[in-house]
């Protein structure tokens, strides 16, 4: 049973609370362009976090054309404080109506994420958001607003309503929207002859009590994953799924490249043993000061090989011990590419991937004494200096994925 906003208590502390937002989606099947669009980003000037989900009428290269000026239009009002009803009617008054159908082109879902945690939320024919608070079902309070084209010849021939919603969120909060491809998955079929509906919010509570720390990325990834088991592993509509988590933050340290000077060798290894959370290593020079200084050996895993990525190691009070540069070099290819990476392909780049797209706080400490291998004119081009590649890694985890992150040179 949904409980109410009113019926939970608000005074937890929020000032240690990370806003997590992630997403994942699968397009219809035997379509090469996805016509569901998700878009988020945090505003460097007043920390608030926007997010939105659309999905274009149909399918393929039209819909997301449609979607993409939807949720486009729907991030850049927000972030120039447009209050958030009046991008709503200005998103609406824009976006073509289908002229057989009568319908808007394009659906949507808004959040607006201040830095007080307040949430307002607009919905425009998306399925309704599913709000977890401490295991439980919050049954939102929403503010169903009729809407009408100023235009009422190009106006949709059905009524219009735009539902507004605020709240203040708490630390544990997860707000999961999606496109009707996850509601109406398995439509037709003798188990869900009518869709998932109702199912995927049971779905979803389910999930989180079995795996309460499960992480934004992989809660939306499995509930797309069910959804499109639900059409026979063949998707017949746009299958897409947000989440925003707010939870403690998970940090991480990465440590590469030697420092200049030897004498901060023993620093860097200090670093190391006194950070709390995730620790890798990158780099076999920055792997030996480690071993060397903490007096623990490095032993080389085999597992893992991959002629594109050296393989992993281990050295005992690091989480995981790669290559440096080449390896980083393809770490910023798959975050390059929304962090997606061959199905079952597992090397050292896709674990980092993987360690970073979990983790909220990421530290890289840098070394900068100049390594001369990657001097060499015969290298190929990718190799940039190591300097140049953790500023792209870093720029990517900031603006694409919202992380905050810091960066030290040694």
């Amino acid at each position: 049973m949904a409980v109410s906003l009113t019926d939970v208590s608000l005074d937890e502390d929020l000032s240690e609370t990370f806003i997590e937002v992630d997403h994942f989606q699968v397009r219809k099947y035997h379509e090469k362009a996805a016509g569901d669009v998700f878009l988020s980003q945090k505003n460097h000037t007043d920390g608030r976090v926007i997010a939105t989900l659309s999905d274009g009428l149909g399918s393929g290269i039209k819909a997301s054309v449609l979607a993409t000026l939807a949720a486009t239009m729907a991030t850049k009002f927000i972030s120039f404080n447009i209050p958030i009803r009046r991008a709503a009617e200005i998103i609406m008054n824009t976006l073509p109506v289908c002229s057989e159908r009568g319908i808007s082109y394009a659906t949507f879902t808004l959040v607006d994420i201040e830095t007080t945690a307040v949430v307002k939320i607009i919905e425009y024919h998306n399925p309704g958001y599913v709000l977890i608070r401490q295991q439980t079902m919050i049954e939102p309070i929403k503010e169903m607003t009729p809407f009408k084209r100023k235009n009422k010849k190009t106006g949709p021939k059905q009524d219009s309503f735009l539902f507004y919603s605020k709240y203040a969120a708490r630390p544990g909060d997860r707000l999961v929207f999606f496109s009707d491809g996850v509601t109406q998955s398995g439509m037709g079929t003798k188990e869900r002859p009518f869709g998932w509906g109702v199912g995927a919010q049971l779905f979803i509570l389910e999930t989180i009590k079995k795996t309460p720390d499960i992480s934004a990325r992989d809660l939306a990834r499995v509930i797309v994953q069910e959804a499109a088991f639900n059409d026979g592993g063949k998707p017949q509509d746009d299958i897409s799924c947000a989440v925003v988590y707010f939870r403690h933050p998970r940090n991480m340290l990465i440590l590469t490249g030697p420092p200049v000077y030897p004498e901060n060798d023993r620093e860097i290894a200090r670093l190391l043993g006194a950070f709390e959370g995730i620790k890798v290593i990158c780099g076999g020079t920055t792997a030996n000061i480690i071993s060397r200084e903490l007096e623990k050996p490095i032993t080389m895993s085999w597992t893992d090989f991959d002629p594109k990525v050296p393989p992993m190691s281990r050295i005992e009070g690091a989480d995981l011990v790669t290559e440096g540069i080449i390896t980083m070099g393809v770490v910023s290819e798959i975050l390059s590419a929304n962090g997606e990476y061959e199905p079952g392909k597992k090397n050292a780049a896709t674990k980092i991937v993987d360690l970073l797209l979990n983790s909220d706080r990421i530290t890289f400490v840098v070394g900068t004494k100049i390594n001369e291998a990657h001097q060499d004119p015969s290298m190929p081009v990718e190799l940039e200096i190591r300097r140049n590649v953790i500023k792209k890694i870093a720029a990517l985890l900031e603006e694409r994925y919202l992380k905050e992150v810091r960066i030290q040179y040694f």
